[in-house]
């Protein structure tokens, strides 16, 4: 039996066996790092993805509409109501009771025409008495200027004392001062006596009676009648400070009556104020409506229609894009970005669903509509465009839903403006 022995290990075997367990080594180490470095690029990237997620859950939604053109021809519409040139109420100057009416409400009647009568026994009585003291007083007058020639005939011949000439004169001026006293009360109680007796002041028709035969009447007291001139008609209306200085007298304007839609009125602006009013901002404007008919009656409601300057050409957004607030009116403006802005604009005519935007917006620019307190200025947003009138997506944001019909006379379904 022989023995194996292994050979003995030399310095070249030992190098050799150092640099494979080097290289396993190092081998390893990048094999650990690789693996964590992918690990935290797999991290990382999840991260960025939830960012992301989250980003998106909390960008808020917000419905949009565009800014679009409006008319090319202005104009303003008002509410009026139709009175006579001339409106007045005839009361009594002298009290009694009514004897009599001659004319009644809706009858026409001529300037100086007897509408009503009064009597009064008690003041004729009293006439009377004037009457007789003026001809009492009248022939003591008479009297006394033949009682103060005669003496001075005496005196011119020295036969009376001249203290008694200078009474009889006195007593003749008396005389004259009593007699123009009685005769200014009988003037006034025969003036008292015309005025129960009342007439048309002026062309017009009876629009009210308040009075029966047989009431007692006070001076200056119960109405009697009301009168009204219904040729031409007249107009007050007050138009707002945006307008004002586009009304000018002579102007012609047209009238609707809502009862009567078809026919055509037109009216002309015969005064204009030329101020404001300082705290309402509007301009006092009458307008004169020829009536020769007469089948338009005063107190009867009409919508006036003024043509405006179309030189600046209005765009119309709806009434619930306003914020309005301690910076004036604003809306909030969606960029190509999505980002929010504040912008003040001018604004015309409130049509009621819509109102007109004379400056501070472009056309096809995007709002938001009924826009939130909680909107920022810079905030990103992911907005949604609401459908139009005809069903259709404005531009500027995704379908929100099925369009809504909307009539022209009726209001939006949407919440009001709101206040900044």
């Amino acid at each position: 039996m022989s023995d194996h022995c292994s050979p003995p290990l030399t310095a070249h075997t030992g190098g050799r066996t150092l640099r494979y367990a080097r290289v396993a080594g190092f081998s390893l180490i990048g094999l650990l790092l690789a693996g964590g470095g992918l690990r935290l690029a797999l991290q990382h990237q999840e991260a960025r993805a939830l960012e992301q997620r989250t980003a998106a859950s909390l960008t808020r939604n917000v419905s949009t509409v565009v800014a679009r053109p409006g008319d090319g021809q202005r104009s303003v519409t008002l509410p009026a109501t139709l009175q006579g040139r001339s409106e007045i109420t005839l009361l009594a100057r002298s009290g009694g009771y009514l004897a009599a009416w001659h004319k009644t409400i809706g009858q026409r009647v001529k300037k100086g025409e007897l509408l009503a009568t009064i009597e009064a026994p008690e003041q004729d009585q009293e006439l009377e008495q004037a009457r007789a003291a003026r001809e009492q007083v009248r022939a003591r007058l008479e009297l006394s200027r033949a009682t103060l020639k005669r003496w001075e005939h005496l005196a011119s011949l020295d036969s009376v004392a001249r203290q008694d000439l200078d009474e009889k004169r006195s007593a003749a001026v008396q005389a004259r001062a009593d007699l123009a006293a009685v005769e200014a009360n009988v003037r006034r109680l025969e003036q008292l006596k015309q005025f129960r007796r009342i007439h048309a002041p002026f062309d017009g028709v009876i629009t009210r009676r308040s009075v029966e035969v047989g009431d007692l009447i006070a001076a200056n007291g119960k109405e009697l009648f009301a009168l009204a001139q219904t040729d031409p008609l007249r107009l007050t209306l007050w138009i707002p400070q945006v307008y004002a200085s586009e009304i000018s007298q002579g102007q012609e304007v047209s009238l609707r009556i809502p009862e009567n839609p078809g026919k055509k009125l037109s009216a002309r602006v015969a005064h204009a104020a030329g101020a404001l009013d300082p705290v309402t901002r509007t301009r006092q404007v009458e307008l004169e409506l020829p009536n020769p008919d007469g089948k338009l009656l005063p107190g009867t409601y009409g919508e006036v229609s003024f043509k405006l300057s179309s030189s600046a050409k209005a765009l119309l957004v709806p009434t619930n894009v306003l914020v309005t607030g301690q910076n004036g009116n604003q809306v909030v403006v969606v960029g190509k970005d999505n980002t929010l802005s504040f912008r003040k604009i001018t604004l015309g005519r409130d049509l009621g669903r819509d109102i007109e935007v004379l400056a501070g917006l472009e056309a096809g620019e995007v709002l938001v509509s009924s826009p939130s307190d909680l909107l920022a200025d810079g905030e990103t947003v992911n907005p949604k465009a609401l459908p139009d009138k005809k069903g259709k997506d404005a531009p500027g944001g995704k379908p929100s839903g099925p369009a809504r019909a909307a009539s022209n006379d009726t209001a939006p379904d949407t919440p009001p403006a709101r206040k900044g």
